[in-house]
């Protein structure tokens, strides 16, 4: 049998009016109960919901969770979906003239365009340089935008994979 007990204590009205401002607190007069009795509370929101997968899981690459990407001496459209998404793999050149090579990744809503990542190699006429360097890093796309990998000549290489980690709203993606 349940007991239940009359708790006086203005530190707690205090507190609840404090967290609860929209209760008003329960008026002058008007005192908390306990009861000795368990009353089980079920948390049925979204927030309660969680993942089966544990976070390093979540980001695991799949056949299906992974999109490829070789960019040579063009641009490419590698991403044109909303949400976050991970960038990954290697820049990869090659030269041997006096000009700077240059590869660009890029975000664009069609109107403005800004770099995200850029990789140059510009040596003089009499050397040539070999250079590989890798890339990784997320990028949040909203409706309209593109991420653009561009390389400007032969021999310089953007190669990689994306994979979508979450959508826009940052609901993880599992792969």
């Amino acid at each position: 049998m349940a007991e239940e007990f009359i708790i006086n204590s203005k530190e707690i009205e205090s507190k609840i009016n404090q967290l609860l401002p929209s209760q008003g607190g329960f008026g002058t007069g008007v005192d908390f109960s306990a009861s000795t009795m368990v009353i089980p509370i079920v948390d049925l929101t979204e927030s309660a919901e969680g993942s089966n997968f544990r976070e390093d899981l979540q980001t695991a690459f799949s056949l299906t969770s992974i999109t490829s990407f070789s960019v040579e001496n063009a641009s490419s459209t590698i991403i044109n979906n909303t949400g976050y998404f991970r960038v990954f793999g290697n820049f990869s050149g090659l030269s041997n003239s006096s000009t700077t090579d240059l590869c660009t990744f890029s975000i664009t809503d069609g109107l403005v365009t800004k770099n995200i990542q850029q990789f140059r190699v510009q040596v003089n006429s009499s050397n040539r340089i070999n250079l590989i360097q890798p890339f990784d890093f997320v990028i949040k796309l909203e409706a309209g935008d593109s991420v653009i990998a561009t390389s400007n000549r032969a021999n310089n290489f953007l190669v990689g994979n994306t994979r979508q980690i979450a959508t826009k709203e940052g609901e993880l993606v599992n792969p």
